[in-house]
């Protein structure tokens, strides 16, 4: 076990880690992220690798051009929280919190991680994932990715 590091300032906030800290352990969170006093929260609504735009109530006709597979998925997904995120002034940086809902995480799990390490760059927010039967927008949807950002102030 390692010594608790001191907290690291990140975009708008600060990385924090506790007892039990030891930085051999490779994770896709931290336990908490503290956000400064001057920055502005941004939340995204829920991003999947379906178009971000689409009707309600839903038409499975709208979906039927995106991936099937979980890379291809992500891949949509990333982008579209870079939109989100680019358009609210913020960058990846910034993301403090990250839910994740997967309708088979033994599936996919390993892959969504290691894009979103990749698409993080190093940075890692908090963090929560689930397992759900399926999601809102259309059953062929294999996870779905809501974000909380700090956004400069």
């Amino acid at each position: 076990m390692s010594d608790i590091p001191a907290p690291r300032r990140v975009g708008n906030a600060e990385i924090i880690h506790h007892e039990g800290y030891d930085e051999s352990i490779v994770s896709p969170f931290v336990p908490a992220i503290r956000v400064v006093s001057n920055a502005r929260l941004v939340f995204v609504s829920g991003v999947t690798g379906a178009p971000v735009y689409h009707d309600h109530p839903h038409r499975p006709e709208v979906f039927d051009a995106m991936p099937m597979d979980a890379a291809g998925q992500a891949r949509n997904a990333f982008a579209h929280l870079d939109l989100a995120l680019r358009a609210a002034g913020c960058e990846r940086h910034d993301v403090v919190n990250m839910i994740r809902f997967f309708t088979d995480i033994a599936a996919d799990q390993d892959v969504v991680n290691a894009m979103q390490g990749e698409w993080f760059g190093g940075h890692i927010p908090t963090s929560t994932t689930l397992e759900i039967s399926r999601l809102a927008t259309d059953p062929r949807l294999r996870f779905e990715f809501h974000v909380v950002a700090a956004a400069a102030g």
